[in-house]
């Protein structure tokens, strides 16, 4: 037999408890571990809401609350505008198994106008709401992992093979700001594997042909260029302003040069190299893992590491281990995921092989050790020329 509409609500106000706004903040403000579910549209929720609230807008609802709320025994309080959606979409969790829901008669409307605190979102514009529209479908990511994005603030270490889809795909997910650090300019050479740049750009500075590259892509970010050459004298000045960093060197000074810098400011690594036709990533996180030492405690001679100029690479190799670079870092942003912290993902692109490696600390490092002995930065060229047999060069470039 079919149901009115006043009938289907009579049912639901007759199984669902309703609350007043003032009951509502005590349960929330409690210690019964009370959470609340906004139902109404996004639109809506974006002007305010509830401190802490779930958005989870009435059309979406069974769809998405139990990747939100995955422990059936959560005690919810359920609020929309006035108090009638919230009441049909309580009546909904509680067919889903939910134990303990509620309803905020009243809702939102009067929570605001009895004082209760209530916050606004960042405010995206038009174009942020359209551009990033795919992101906020993710569970994962959504409005408030966008926010972590936009504010995010991350530096490329090089303009090369590996730092060009790097700072590609963070400008694309929309990195706020991105630190661009590389003192040579474009080389007709480099265009086969460094998408930032273009044929009519050869001889102009790496970090401005990256800078119009990545802000014509989006042009939400703000590029910074530091157009120089690395080194002890100016990287801490230049690594406090960011909260991570994307190795993309291709040289074992710069290598030694920022992996100490990272382990004394507690800044994440995302280190990426590339060889002929295999490449490697890996999370040099402080206090959570191994750092590039462990892995490295000396550089190998000369002779066992050349250079891609030397070597050659495959011109797609540093794509692969660049997204990789850029993935890592937006899970490190988003807090989501497991990050490649004690881990290195070895791949090997003519038999398509793909290894994950256990790193482990070594507790006898010398930098991140459980007796450290380096304590400032030191000549990182005179230590890879005495242990490696020979030259090499301490610019930021990469491959």
């Amino acid at each position: 037999m079919a149901s009115t509409y006043d009938e289907i609500l009579a049912d639901a106000r007759r199984e669902i408890p309703e609350i007043t706004a003032d009951e509502a903040e005590k349960l929330l403000a409690g210690a019964d571990g009370h959470v609340a579910v906004d139902v109404r549209e996004k639109e809506e929720f974006r002007e305010g809401h509830v401190p802490g609230a779930l958005s989870l807008p009435r059309g979406f609802l069974e769809m998405q609350v139990e990747t939100k709320v995955a422990d059936h025994d959560t005690p919810l309080v359920v609020y929309c505008q006035s108090g009638v959606r919230s009441m049909l979409a309580a009546r909904q969790l509680k067919t889903m198994g939910y134990s303990s829901v509620c309803s905020m008669a009243g809702g939102y409307g009067d929570w605001k106008g009895a004082g209760h605190e209530w916050e606004k979102d960042f405010a995206f514009t038009p174009e942020q709401l359209e551009r990033y529209s795919r992101h906020f479908l993710l569970p994962e990511v959504g409005e408030e992992g966008q926010v972590k994005l936009l504010k995010a603030r991350v530096l490329c270490l090089g303009a090369g093979g590996l730092g060009s889809p790097a700072a590609y795909y963070l400008a694309a997910a929309g990195v706020g700001t991105i630190g661009i650090v590389d003192d040579d300019v474009v080389d007709m050479s480099n265009l086969q594997r460094q998408i930032l740049h273009t044929n009519d750009r050869v001889g102009m500075a790496k970090t401005e042909s990256a800078a119009i590259t990545l802000t014509g892509l989006n042009p939400d970010i703000n590029v910074v260029q530091h157009r120089t050459r690395l080194d002890s004298s100016n990287i801490m000045d230049i690594l406090k302003d960011y909260d991570l960093v994307v190795d993309g060197c291709d040289n074992f000074p710069t290598r030694y040069l920022v992996n100490d810098a990272c382990v004394m400011t507690g800044t994440p690594n995302v280190h990426g190299s590339i060889f002929q036709f295999e490449g490697q990533a890996t999370v040099f996180h402080p206090g959570k893992g191994p750092c590039y030492r462990c892995l490295f405690p000396e550089p190998p001679p000369p002779d066992m590491a050349p250079s891609c100029q030397e070597a050659g690479v495959l011109g797609v190799l540093p794509g692969l281990v660049g997204c990789i670079q850029a993935l890592e870092a937006m899970k490190l942003i988003l807090g989501v995921g497991k990050p490649l912290i004690g881990r290195l993902a070895h791949i090997e692109t003519l038999g398509m092989e793909i290894r994950l490696m256990k790193l482990r600390r070594d507790p006898a490092c010398p930098m991140c050790g459980d007796n450290p002995t380096i304590s400032e930065l030191i000549d990182y060229e005179e230590f890879c020329s005495l242990a490696g047999g020979g030259e090499a060069d301490s610019s930021a470039d990469a491959a």
